[in-house]
């Protein structure tokens, strides 16, 4: 069933569906070093780029019903500071993905904003939720920041898969993580050592 974008809220954040006036501040992140670095964007990322994933992937998604995206704003008529979303939804699963304007990494903004992402995303539809039994986190090999919030919001260490990635065109080892509705959302042992470590100090 297709799904009108819902707004969620933190004590410090706002979650809203990404906006045509959104397009400038989405060219201007995406083109950052990290994100190009640590996720599946196009680079170097254009305007046009923008234009179709707000105007064309992140409708359809909601449309029809196999991912929700939301901007991260600090009001609910703020500038967008980041992303995070559930994509591939489908059989009480889906994958969450996210990034952050640099000047607000380190806030603890992005775990809040997760942590509303997965309350909205385990509550019963009954409940204006997708009843989602299971969320699914990857990334690939290095990126211990966003190791380090999947760990807070209670993800489970899942095991690396060999060139389990891709990034424009080539296979990458990535780390999987995986949070059922019924899990604590308190961090988990079990993480790899070098996932609390960022290699390289110039990407956080």
């Amino acid at each position: 069933m297709p799904r009108e974008p819902v707004v969620l809220t933190g004590s410090r954040v706002v979650l809203s569906v990404p906006v045509a006036s959104d397009l400038d501040r989405v060219t201007e992140l995406c083109q950052g070093k990290a994100v190009a670095a640590w996720t599946t964007v196009p680079s170097p990322y254009t305007r046009t780029d923008a234009e179709t994933f707000v105007l064309g992937l992140v409708v359809e998604g909601w449309a029809n019903a196999t991912s929700c995206t939301w901007g991260l704003r600090l009001s609910p008529d703020g500038e967008l500071n980041g992303m995070v979303g559930l994509d591939g939804i489908r059989d009480g699963e889906a994958e969450l993905g996210y990034w952050l304007a640099p000047e607000l990494r380190g806030t603890g903004l992005m775990s809040e904003a997760v942590a509303a992402v997965l309350e909205y995303a385990f509550a019963p539809t009954g409940q204006d939720g997708l009843g989602l039994e299971r969320v699914v986190w990857h990334a690939f090999t290095g990126n211990a920041a966003s190791a380090a919030v999947a760990r807070r919001a209670g993800f489970r260490f899942e095991g690396l898969r060999r060139r389990g990635g891709t990034q424009r065109g080539r296979r990458l080892d990535d780390w999987q993580a995986g949070l059922l509705r019924d899990d604590q959302r308190v961090p988990a042992a079990g993480w790899p050592d070098e996932t609390f470590v960022q290699r390289d100090p110039e990407l956080r």
